[in-house]
C-alpha cells in the first residue's frame, strides 16, 4: 500500500505564512490547510498544484508518494 507525505507545513513556514494566508491564497478553507499537513487529508491533484505553485515548488518536493513494503 502506498501513502502520501507532505512538507506543506515546511514549506508554509519558509514562506512565513499562516495556514489562514495560504488558504486564502489557493481558495479553500483554513481547516483544510490544517488537515492537509497533518496528514488526515491527501488533496486532489490539483489541489496539489495549487499549493506547489503557491510555495514556486516542484509538485514532487511537496508531495512525496512513499510505497509501503511488506
Amino acid at each position: 500500500m502506498a501513502h502520501v507525505r507532505n512538507r506543506v507545513r515546511e514549506y508554509r513556514t519558509y514562506h512565513a505564512l499562516t495556514q489562514e494566508s495560504l488558504a486564502n491564497y489557493i481558495g479553500v478553507r483554513r481547516e483544510t490547510i490544517l488537515h492537509i499537513e497533518y496528514q488526515r487529508y491527501a488533496p486532489s491533484l490539483p489541489l496539489a498544484f495549487k499549493i506547489a505553485r503557491a510555495f514556486d515548488a516542484d509538485l514532487e518536493d511537496v508531495f512525496l508518494w512513499e510505497e509501503e513494503t511488506e
